[in-house]
């Protein structure tokens, strides 16, 4: 396993979807999870295999903050340990009889676990804690793609004309203008990490967003602050004030299958909740087709395989990016 990507932080669950007393399974770089909320508002995140028989752990309940086995009963409390052996209930359960628990937190509205031991915070966003722009989950939407490849398609805005003609981009318009790249300190200091920004970057648009009354110039704002996070803002020529934002985070499910979520920090207050998810679900359809396409599955980090143009100074920042990292999984 990629020690990079195993000590990192990623989004597996929609934070408010984790009910209290419900169990949530999910997966994360091949490992299979269960995630559920204690009665204080605490989220766990164990390994779903019961560590008697290898049952998972999601097919059984949850009672007074117990994590009851579908199989034979047993009872974890929230530190994973057992305390109840239905079949011997006088006996003290063995210190193994133990649940394997994983790091979780509860941030942008997901819920984020590392499978190793956390090298660094939680990616910055503080765009999110603006009270001027309102909050949209949209996602998951699953992707049979690398992480990187659909990070890297964010990022590109020369696919604007060709894939997204009539919303975000114009075949009239497809030319993309030059930009700037530079390091992107999250200053974070030693828990934080160098990333990539791109200023500058424009492009013309016939509907940039849902309250868009028609086609104007937008600029655009990349930040790369982990190897599968992205944050980019958008300000149309017609819109001042603040910009719109949108993170997009991905859930390496294996090398190959991701769930991408994004977090939407809008101004947009005339749209529903569901009018948004809709906007941005129809874009990124728009998308899996190409992504879903794209050969090698992973993303080739070595100059040679791939043969790319000056509008691509972003994409060959990001995989400089991932290359200086050392990022083994998801890429060749």
């Amino acid at each position: 396993m990629d020690p990079l990507l195993l000590n990192d932080w990623h989004p597996v669950a929609d934070a408010a979807a984790l009910k209290p007393g419900c169990l949530l399974p999910a997966r994360l770089l091949e490992h299979e999870l269960v995630l559920w909320r204690a009665s204080d508002g605490t989220i766990h995140a164990w390994d779903d295999r019961c560590p008697h028989r290898g049952a998972r752990l999601s097919l059984g309940r949850v009672a007074n903050d117990r994590v009851v086995c579908a199989y034979h009963g047993w009872q974890f409390d929230a530190s994973g340990q057992c305390r109840l052996q239905p079949a011997h209930p006088q006996n003290t359960p063995p210190r193994n009889a133990c649940a394997a628990r994983f790091n979780v937190q509860e941030a942008y509205g997901l819920a984020w676990v590392c499978l190793g031991d956390p090298e660094r915070s939680l990616l910055p966003f503080p765009e999110y804690e603006h009270p001027g722009l309102r909050k949209v989950l949209c996602g998951p939407f699953p992707v049979h793609a690398c992480g990187p490849r659909i990070i890297e398609n964010f990022l590109d805005m020369a696919h604007f004309a060709f894939i997204h003609e009539g919303i975000l981009g114009d075949t009239g318009h497809a030319e993309v203008p030059d930009y700037k790249v530079a390091a992107f300190d999250d200053k974070l200091g030693r828990t934080g990490m160098k990333g990539v920004i791109a200023t500058a970057c424009f492009a013309y648009q016939p509907q940039s967003n849902l309250q868009a009354s028609g086609g104007s110039m937008v600029e655009y704002t990349y930040r790369v602050v982990r190897p599968l996070s992205a944050i980019l803002t958008k300000l149309p020529q017609e819109q001042s004030g603040l910009a719109d934002v949108i993170s997009l985070h991905v859930q390496p499910i294996d090398e190959e299958h991701c769930q991408a979520w994004m977090v939407l920090a809008t101004t947009d207050e005339g749209s529903s909740d569901e009018e948004m998810r809709d906007f941005q679900g129809r874009i990124f359809m728009q998308d899996l087709a190409i992504l879903e396409s794209q050969r090698p599955k992973r993303i080739p980090l070595q100059p040679g395989l791939e043969v790319p143009q000056p509008a691509d100074r972003l994409s060959a920042a990001y995989r400089r990016m991932l290359r200086e990292l050392g990022m083994k999984y998801g890429v060749m």
